[in-house]
């Protein structure tokens, strides 16, 4: 079905006392557990939902206030070009990169690389079969690097899980070299402590620094201690890939004790993760610049020295904020959107009962200069669009629309779909665009939907946890200037400068 009109609020009547009671009750008194990070940490199933949930769902169906199951709604500016389903792999899509006319796609048992010169009709180039949890993926010049979150055997392609307990478990990066995009070959293993669950490169002319991003640590775990509180820096010459080493560990939250400086999380603050790393951390190497989504707080940082990077800021909200999942910069580094993960990417909480100010993003101006610059809240932005309580739904991966002036984004909200929108107000941002698929299931809250939407070369691609790769193309004269933007690579957490 597409929708004629401009994108348009959609609110559903269900049982909101119930239902905010119950859900949101859960959400709130859980404490840290309640965002656990990224659907697919534990291990994927189906959640029977209520018998008046199921019955609402099927009802809203029926009435037309959302999709039916696997349809296709978008509004009249998104054209769905094409979806290319799971092939060898059956765990759940994850992370996407570019470089040239190759996309790579992230999968939990792998990494697949497409050939998009035709956006119509992606083809598939290699699938390497690696599982290692998100297999969070990016690639510079010849190499590709991946994430491995899980606790493995050993650190090959064949491995098996591991308890975390034994201290011959192994979790890190993974270093391959792409030349020959149909047969990527394996060069290299960095082990690092607590794992990589997702990473960053800040690229150089001779190396490539990775930030790996992970957290969770326990006094159970020889290679993940408490507090950790910080990151592992990756040194990569580019060309002796395999000297690869980590080469500094910043702690960004320092203090005494066992747990550290970042936010204590509950009971202190009921609800919200503690701090015990990042989750995400996205670079703007042109602005000498990082700002980290870590779990309780939101950084932002100096790397003008990349192996030493230094905290410039540091906020919290203990009020709508859960879990700081990832960021993204605006094209003159004044702003920083933040997006809340509540429920972990595998809750319901775009409904009535959450509402408008969880689960989702938060947008910060950045005032002042050098070191002294400050993170200063604005507004959250939510889609309007509210979906059912079997559909996992809350805000994730986005990237930049490069439209001079403008500060609108792209971004995956899993089953609530891609929004575009624009932030150029910072107080009051506006949708503009959308596409998403009907709910899963009517009777389970399965995990499934949009994991990452990122512009690239002037079209937005997705990977869905569950359908696969789409294609959609944008055609609206807000936007349609970034169709002349040009990029050789995108790694959207090493955001470019689009226009230089």
């Amino acid at each position: 079905m597409t929708l004629l009109n401009n994108p348009r609020t959609r609110h559903r009547r269900l049982g909101v006392a119930v239902a905010a009671a119950g859900l949101l009750a859960a959400l709130l008194t859980a404490g840290p557990a309640a965002a656990t990070p990224d659907p697919g940490d534990s291990p994927a199933g189906q959640e029977q939902v209520s018998k008046s949930d199921a019955a609402e769902a099927r009802a809203a169906i029926a009435s037309g206030e959302i999709p039916g199951k696997d349809e296709i709604v978008h509004s009249d500016n998104i054209e769905h070009l094409a979806n290319i389903p799971k092939e060898a792999f059956t765990g759940l899509n994850s992370d996407l990169a570019f470089q040239g006319k190759y996309a790579f796609a992230g999968n939990y048992d792998g990494f697949r690389i497409f050939d998009i010169s035709n956006p119509k009709a992606p083809r598939t180039v290699a699938q390497v079969l690696c599982p290692g949890s998100q297999n969070d993926v990016s690639v510079s010049g010849n190499l590709l690097f991946l994430s491995t979150d899980s606790s493995r055997n050993d650190n090959s392609c064949n491995s098996t899980s591991q308890p975390a307990t034994e201290k011959s478990s192994w979790e890190g990066m993974k270093i391959f070299d792409i030349s020959d995009k149909a047969n990527p070959k394996y060069v290299a293993a960095v082990e690092t402590a607590c794992g990589s669950h997702t990473h960053s490169l800040v690229p150089e002319r001779k190396n490539v620094y990775i930030y790996v991003s992970s957290y969770s640590p326990s006094a159970t775990f020889p290679d993940c201690q408490p507090p950790h509180d910080g990151i592992s820096v990756i040194k990569v010459p580019r060309n002796a890939p395999e000297e690869a080493a980590v080469v500094n560990f910043p702690v960004l939250f320092p203090g005494e004790g066992p747990d550290g400086g970042g936010n204590p999380g509950g009971p202190t603050n009921p609800g919200v993760s503690k701090t015990t790393g990042c989750h995400d951390i996205t670079v703007l190497p042109s602005k000498d610049l990082a700002a980290g989504a870590c779990m309780g707080d939101g950084i932002l940082f100096s790397i003008k020295d990349p192996e030493h990077p230094k905290v410039i800021d540091q906020v919290e909200d203990n009020v709508n904020f859960a879990f700081w999942h990832s960021a993204t910069f605006n094209q003159k580094a004044n702003k920083v959107v933040f997006t809340d993960e509540l429920g972990g990417g595998g809750a319901a909480t775009c409904n009535a009962a959450i509402g408008p100010n969880r689960g989702a993003d938060g947008i910060y101006d950045i005032v002042g200069k050098g070191d002294d610059r400050k993170l200063v809240f604005k507004s959250y932005y939510k889609i309007p669009r509210q979906q059912a309580d079997t559909e996992n739904c809350v805000a994730h991966n986005g990237s930049l629309i490069p439209v001079k002036g403008k500060d609108i984004m792209v971004q995956a909200w899993y089953q609530g779909g891609v929004s575009v929108w624009d932030f150029t107000d910072s107080a009051n941002p506006q949708e503009i665009a959308y596409f998403e698929r009907g709910p899963l299931s009517t009777d389970t809250l399965q995990v499934g939907g949009s994991w990452s939407a990122y512009y690239y070369n002037g079209y937005i691609y997705s990977n869905d946890i569950a359908k696969g790769f789409d294609v959609l193309k944008l055609s609206d004269r807000r936007t349609d200037p970034a169709k002349w933007v040009r990029l050789r690579e995108l790694n959207v957490q090493t955001q470019p400068d689009y226009f230089d």
